[in-house]
This record gives structure tokens, sequence and C-alpha cells, in this order.
């Protein structure tokens, strides 16, 4: 396809709509995407931090005994 001007590219022939909004709902989709992968890894974090601070749970610390 063809066009003679910038104006008839960003048409797209009659089907802009439909083109570009694809293309917006998609970039969309991928951000948004990004972004909670973002705020996932952050509290995954946050929360590994949080469980070496308080230290070995009960249950490690009995697994961790030597009977006598």
């Amino acid at each position: 396809m063809q066009w003679h001007s910038v104006s008839e590219f960003f048409a797209m022939g009659g089907y802009a709509f439909y083109v570009w909004g694809s293309f917006g709902v998609t970039a969309a989709a991928i951000a948004l995407e990004s972004w909670l992968i973002h705020r996932r890894r952050l509290r995954a974090i946050e929360s590994l931090r949080e469980e070496q601070a308080e230290g070995p749970a009960e249950e490690e610390m009995a697994m961790m005994e030597v009977p006598a």
C-alpha cells in the first residue's frame, strides 16, 4: 500500500480508528503488565527482607535442634 501524504498514512485508508485503537490498546496492555510485574517484584523483595529480619521461623528452629 502506498500513501501520497503523511495524513493518508495516519488515516489508514479509512480504518484509522481500528488500526490506531488497536495499537493504543496493545501499548496500554503491555505498559500495564510491565507495571504490575514491577510491583509484584518489589512486594516479593520486601516480603523476603521482612522474613530475613524476623529470623528463622519456629518450625525451622525445631528442625535445626539436635536431639540429645
